[in-house]
């Protein structure tokens, strides 16, 4: 689990054209802990550099501490922070209640950050900002940078703690996680963060989740982490459940994108739709694998796009390096877009565990991939369904066993324009009602409906 595990030339203009038919376009599901509107009932209170932490917290007379402030609010309370640097480590020392959140945020307009260059955190997995045994708290907006101290240092860390909002907050220079949530947390919503150079250490993922049950990850934007340290993006894993990872974007990291790993531990019903990930210079865009025998279970990977990654757009492994079993049952793969993957060598979609049962691969469009297609290993051909996806340039890679499946189209799927990461469908695409309705998403990734025609279209966009 904590395994060290072809920049595209485009990739600003790419970027900027998924931007904005992905949030543009895509509907918005309520995330799983249905925590979107937060009341705050109860008193605001204030914190400035210049303030004192003997005042009353007013706004004429704030505290100057936000870790002072953390001490004293209680149910329904929110903190507003005036801008400037804070030199500080940060530690709420109270809950809220279901209806009262405890709300931390900058003053409107005001720009706040958290700096830890000055601060060395304890050992063991800690955060400049950390949440432990608490409930019903929100983060918002702020700026945590250069948490530093042994390798599991993070910038928000939250541990043994349920229903807490971390959102819009931007993360910089952390030595393990950006955003670390750990030892059977639930109900967690991460929506709307940045995480950048996160990972400066060899430890865990940009962000990352274990034994979590209950959480909703999107609108995050994770990007450039050390290529040094190979870590990966968003890790769910050793655990986890009940949860969904939807609408983010993931760039010029070196480990997998999106990555899912039982570890140890049966990790069930996870839902990952609607995600852009390239440029990951040293893997796969998505994996899933169990390394150390937990049963991953119930698995969906839908409406995501991969372009431009080393190796692979999405790979079923083991990741067989810790040793163990490798269970997997139920993993669907559907009506995803994958393009240009590969640099020496790679491809499309890879099933290469020979444990997992009920994977089913459907509706996929699968373009100028480097070395195959569609990749099963001899051994799990029979556990494996592969149908009607669409083929664009076929290798006949014995190597890798290169499959096309039953039902598959073949022939260039006409996007809208690849180069600029435009994976819409012209008219005329071979992918046009050639989908199966089997394990088809009901919208595709901008939210429309499916299916618009006289069948489901193949790939991440319905025409």
């Amino acid at each position: 689990m904590q395994k060290k595990t072809i920049i595209f030339c485009v990739a600003l203009l790419a970027a900027g054209v998924l931007g904005i038919l992905y949030f543009s376009f895509v509907l918005q599901p309520k995330p799983a802990n249905g925590a979107v509107a937060v009341a705050a009932t109860g008193k605001t209170y204030y914190v400035s550099p210049g303030g004192k932490n003997s005042n009353p917290g007013t706004k004429t007379k704030p505290w100057k501490t936000i870790s002072y402030a953390a001490k004293k609010l209680k149910a329904g309370d929110t903190v507003l922070i005036r801008k400037g640097t804070y030199k500080e480590r940060v530690l709420p020392q109270n809950s809220g209640t279901a209806d009262k959140y405890i709300t931390y945020k900058p003053y409107p307009g005001e720009k706040v950050t958290i700096d830890g260059a000055s601060i060395t955190l304890p050992s063991d997995q800690h955060g400049l900002f950390e949440i432990v045994d608490k409930s019903y708290i929100k983060v918002s907006g702020l700026r945590i940078i250069n948490a530093k101290g042994d390798d599991e240092s993070n910038g928000i860390f939250v541990s043994r703690s349920a229903h807490v909002i971390i959102e819009k907050n931007y993360t910089y220079n952390t030595r393990s996680s950006g955003i670390g949530v750990w030892w059977d947390s639930q109900d967690i919503t991460i929506s709307g963060n940045e995480v950048v150079r996160p990972n400066v250490g060899p430890m865990q993922e940009a962000i990352s989740l274990s034994g979590a049950d209950g959480f909703a990850i999107f609108n995050n934007k994770v990007h450039d982490s050390p290529a040094a340290t190979d870590k990966e993006g968003i890790t769910v894993k050793d655990g986890s459940r009940n949860g969904k990872i939807y609408k983010n974007v993931i760039y010029n990291i070196p480990a997998a994108g999106i990555y899912i790993d039982a570890w140890e531990k049966h990790t069930y019903n996870i839902k990952v739709y609607g995600n852009v990930v390239y440029n990951i210079s040293n893997s796969d865009g998505y994996q899933v694998a169990s390394e150390m025998g937990g049963l991953l279970e119930n698995i969906n990977f839908n409406n995501n796009i991969g372009y431009g990654n080393k190796f692979r757009g999405l790979t079923v492994t083991n990741n067989g390096d810790e040793g163990g079993p490798h269970p997997m049952k139920d993993i669907i793969v559907a009506n995803n877009t994958f393009y240009n993957n590969g640099g020496e060598w790679g491809g499309c979609i890879a099933m290469d565990n020979a444990e997992a049962d009920g994977v089913r691969i459907r509706n996929n469009i699968c373009s100028q991939n480097r070395s195959f297609e569609i990749s099963v290993l001899s051994a799990a051909a029979q556990k494996t369904i592969v149908e009607n996806n669409l083929i664009h340039e076929y290798k006949a890679d014995t190597e890798d066993n290169e499959v096309r499946g039953a039902g598959y189209v073949e022939g260039d799927p006409l996007f809208v324009n690849a180069a600029a990461a435009d994976f819409r469908l012209l008219a005329g695409s071979p992918a046009i009602d050639k989908g199966a309705a089997a394990d088809a998403p009901p919208v595709d990734f901008a939210g429309k409906a499916r299916p618009a025609g006289a069948g489901f279209d193949v790939g991440a966009f319905e025409y």
